[in-house]
């Protein structure tokens, strides 16, 4: 019979939860429901662990009702109030036609230049991230407005599918981001702190995914050919792509604008974000009461989605930290023999492998608050570091088997396009990520300059 100590088969515990969970993604079952049910479960197996062997893992039903306390302080958090307002507002500005204007006018602009669509593409990429924030709306908004253009324009299905991915993309991570509010919330730090730390690299990741296209245009003008004609760029168009970016830019302004210079909290901004959405699409005629009432709806759903997974993943880490998983992870990273540096760039490796699997809530709410301890305790400023674990979770939409870029794109896109062709796609922008993510890392001034010259 084997014999553990209540150490020993603590950890035990701990670690058959964090399999447990990594396995139970592949079910197809809400993750909510699964991190909730194995909090659960683990606290009926340590009840019946002490009740047998007479030992006590710390983790009772009178230890496990702290989470009714801690998802009281989470929703009594004015912070979190900014997500449903972030989300409204992404949602109203993709039915608001600004990124069709848009992608008229930048393609005139580049229509001249080998890959001038792709470029266009993630320009509108980047202000859609600036003021949306929304993956899905992101990726499915440039699949119908840049793809068919692309490929009636003989461009290869790999450049245009992985350029409309990747640029998709970039709204996780460019502020106001989503991802970066919970990040505030796990990681008890400043919103605007992030959203400073944010804009650099997320800029930095726009200019390499052009930098590719223009190399790639110019080695393979077959794979990213000009467009036909020889109209030039006259000064009414120059006029029409001011006015183009003039709404996006201004909204764009009165958000981050307002926090960076201390007028308004993110939550603040972020009803100022949302107030503006809803004038730009009655400027642009393009709101009406079944408009308004398919965003309130897909807000709300959204909204709930995340909150159930909060829910979930505080009931779940509780548990996990009772049974001392959070020392467990940190005493097991802390004894690797690499140095500092290589803790660090230990947890960005697991976090980018974790990212085939896990949904990039899940590495938020679960492995962010497990690890950033140890990188804090090692010295790392913490802006830096959540920084750098945010570029590294955008990775996570391009990766298969759970890629949700590809997923959005591949239901969007004509039936012709195999998935395969998406996946071949994405590969090379996937390394542009990691590039970057090397860039961020070793430059630590692209994150830490900004909040510095703000406060």
């Amino acid at each position: 019979m084997l014999v553990y100590s209540r150490v020993e088969l603590n950890e035990v515990l701990a670690l058959a939860m964090f399999f447990a969970f990594i396995l139970l993604v592949f079910t197809g079952f809400p993750v909510a429901w699964i991190l909730a049910g194995l909090a659960v479960l683990i606290t009926c197996i340590a009840i019946i662990v002490d009740i047998d062997l007479g030992l006590f893992t710390g983790v009772d039903w009178l230890y496990t009702s702290i989470t009714v306390d801690r998802v009281w302080n989470v929703m009594e958090n004015w912070v979190m109030v900014a997500l449903p307002m972030f989300i409204f507002m992404g949602l109203l500005l993709d039915r608001s036609g600004i990124a069709s204007e848009l992608m008229t006018s930048f393609a005139k602009l580049f229509r001249r230049v080998n890959g001038g669509l792709a470029i266009s593409v993630t320009l509108i990429g980047v202000l859609l991230a600036a003021t949306t924030g929304i993956i899905g709306a992101s990726v499915v908004l440039l699949a119908l407005l840049g793809l068919p253009v692309m490929l009636r324009q003989g461009y290869a299905p790999m450049l245009a599918s992985g350029t409309v991915c990747a640029v998709g993309t970039l709204g996780i991570l460019i502020p106001p981001s989503i991802m970066l509010v919970l990040m505030a919330d796990r990681m008890a730090m400043p919103v605007g702190d992030l959203f400073l730390g944010a804009v650099f690299p997320g800029l930095l990741l726009g200019s390499l995914y052009i930098l590719y296209i223009v190399v790639l245009g110019w080695i393979k003008p077959d794979f990213a050919p000009k467009l036909p004609g020889e109209e030039s760029f006259d000064f009414k168009e120059l006029q029409r792509l001011i006015l183009a970016i003039l709404p996006p830019a201004a909204l764009i302004l009165g958000v981050l604008g307002s926090i960076f210079f201390g007028i308004a909290t993110p939550t603040e901004a972020a009803g100022v974000g949302a107030f503006g959405a809803l004038l730009l699409a009655l400027w642009k005629r393009k709101l009406d009461l079944p408009v308004f009432k398919e965003v309130l709806t897909e807000t709300t759903k959204t909204t709930a989605f995340i909150f159930a997974i909060l829910i979930g993943a505080t009931a779940f880490s509780l548990v996990l930290r009772g049974l001392g998983g959070d020392e467990l992870i940190e005493r097991t990273l802390l004894n690797l023999p690499f140095g500092p540096t290589g803790v660090v760039i230990t947890i960005l490796f697991c976090t980018f492998l974790l990212g085939f699997f896990l949904d990039w809530i899940e590495l938020t709410l679960i492995i962010l608050p497990l690890v950033s301890p140890v990188v804090v305790a090692l010295g790392f400023d913490p802006i830096w570091f959540t920084v750098l674990f945010a570029v590294c979770l955008q990775t996570s939409f391009l990766t298969p088997p759970v890629g949700f870029a590809i997923f959005y794109l591949k239901g969007s896109a004509p039936p012709d396009l195999q998935a395969t062709t998406i996946y071949k796609g994405v590969s090379p922008f996937i390394v542009l990520q990691l590039i970057g993510l090397g860039l961020i890392f070793y430059f630590a001034s692209l994150v830490t300059w900004l909040p510095a010259q703000a406060y």
